[in-house]
């Protein structure tokens, strides 16, 4: 596990809603409506994941409706997360 990019990613409440709307191959405006983020929000954050190896684009020469999904590195932080909500369900 990467603790420089999972503090990355749980450095921000809006990396996380990103890292979480990950179920399948996603686009911006997929993660934008699920998160309730701007557009131009999420497009920022994916680049970002992009550069740190979190996510890889599908379709890297499309402009429009570019297709992303996790990579290895981004399924482990994603089931960190999952893990740590289920351990938060029964804790209380």
């Amino acid at each position: 596990m990467d603790i420089e990019l999972l503090s990355f990613i749980k450095s921000s409440k809006q990396r996380i809603k990103i890292l979480m709307a990950f179920h399948s191959s996603v686009t911006p405006s997929e993660v934008s409506r699920i998160t309730g983020l701007s557009p131009s929000h999420v497009s920022r954050s994916l680049k970002e994941f992009s550069d740190k190896g979190i996510v890889k684009c599908n379709n890297p020469k499309n402009h429009i409706g570019k297709i992303y999904s996790l990579t290895e590195k981004g399924q482990e932080i994603k089931n960190v997360f999952e893990g740590e909500r289920v351990a938060d369900k029964y804790s209380k």
